[in-house]
């Protein structure tokens, strides 16, 4: 019994088929969209690839990309096949090719719905190589004089202004790096030399940040260097002067951002692949159609369109014995390959019991 069968008039064909038609070039227009989101976040992604560690963070933008690519493709030729199945002479041509290009445009339907999935769950990748790069970052920002180094210092400076966050995980993570770099400390002072023997890291700590950590909103000038000594400063709180510098971590920062970016996309995406998916129905109902007008040979009579011609049991029974056959022929035709060569095969059927007739003899 066929599913969702749905009745035909020749008016209702033609109206589909043009109905179709327009919403195929709107599925390009929808492609680009999906084209453009996968470019910009591959930039967006790029413009910040010295604060993260390169993995698989780039696999969601390069298949929005793809995925965009082939919509319009796809939609395009499928607007050209849905203007001629308005008529069943034209619609002849394109008999053998519909099932094939429906096929394909269902599988490219699965991949826009899986672009869309990965959209939300790039969250732990992006999350643990933004952690990494961001350590990695913060440990060169004193080497400034370092070729291939000499940038993050602003980059760091920059992101931490706009974003207004300080550190990885916070502004502590100052504290245990040096940020300072060696060339601008006066190596003869005893309380740098002191600093510098005060860890087993031989390292110059300080318990201060860079002044890109300073919020412009304070009421005090920024207080960047002895943060955690109350007495250093007059009428000072280290724990409750939270306007002085960004508490929040440049890590979570960036993962918010990028959280309502990716949330933004995948919806929209998620829009598409629902858009996509009515227009291959209305494609499967209008190729059904046409092949049952074809079939009773009367372009002007009613037709039966259905998305499936038996139901889904019998469908998915019927594609099973369609490979179990095709495993069958290339398991007969590996067995074949094996079989000894020098074995000689009969050639002749000398009856039902398959015994040879009786030789006459010559007669000398």
């Amino acid at each position: 019994m066929a599913v969702l069968k749905v009745k035909f008039t020749k008016t209702r064909r033609g109206k589909l088929a043009q109905v179709l038609w327009i919403l195929n070039w709107i599925s390009v227009v929808t492609g680009l969209i999906v084209f453009s989101l996968g470019l910009f976040l591959k930039i967006e992604i790029k413009k910040r690839n010295e604060l993260m560690v390169s993995g698989d963070i780039q696999t969601v933008p390069n298949m929005l990309i793809a995925v965009g690519t082939i919509a319009c493709v796809i939609n395009f030729f499928g607007g050209k096949i849905c203007y001629d199945c308005s008529d069943a002479n034209k619609f002849s041509r394109w008999k053998l090719f519909m099932l094939p290009y429906i096929i394909c445009t269902f599988f490219f339907t699965f991949c826009v719905f899986a672009g869309a999935i990965m959209c939300y769950t790039m969250r732990n990748e992006l999350e643990s190589a933004l952690y990494h790069g961001l350590k990695d970052a913060l440990k060169f920002y004193k080497d400034t004089d370092i070729p291939g180094r000499c940038f993050l210092k602003t980059t760091i400076d920059l992101l931490q202004i706009e974003f207004q966050c300080c550190g990885n995980n916070g502004f502590r993570d100052w504290f245990e790096i040096q940020w300072v770099s060696a060339r601008y400390l006066d190596m003869s002072s005893r309380e740098v030399i002191n600093r510098f023997k005060s860890n087993v890291d031989g390292k110059f700590l300080l318990d201060g940040v860079p002044f890109s950590c300073c919020n412009p909103s304070s009421p005090r000038p920024c207080i960047q260097h002895h943060i955690t000594n109350n007495s250093a400063h007059y009428n000072y709180d280290y724990q409750t002067e939270e306007l002085n510098i960004w508490l929040r971590g440049c890590r979570k920062a960036l993962l918010e951002y990028y959280d309502q970016l990716m949330q933004s996309i995948g919806l929209t995406v998620l829009l598409v692949w629902l858009f996509e998916l009515s227009v291959l129905t209305g494609v499967r109902y209008l190729q059904t159609a046409m092949e049952n007008v074809l079939i009773l040979g009367d372009p002007e009579s009613e037709s039966d369109g259905w998305l499936l011609e038996n139901s889904c049991v019998e469908t998915a029974k019927h594609n099973f014995q369609i490979i179990k056959n095709i495993g069958k022929a290339n398991q007969i035709s590996t067995e074949a390959g094996k079989s000894d060569p020098n074995v000689d095969i009969p050639t002749a059927d000398y009856g039902p019991d398959n015994v040879p007739p009786c030789s006459i003899p010559t007669v000398s």
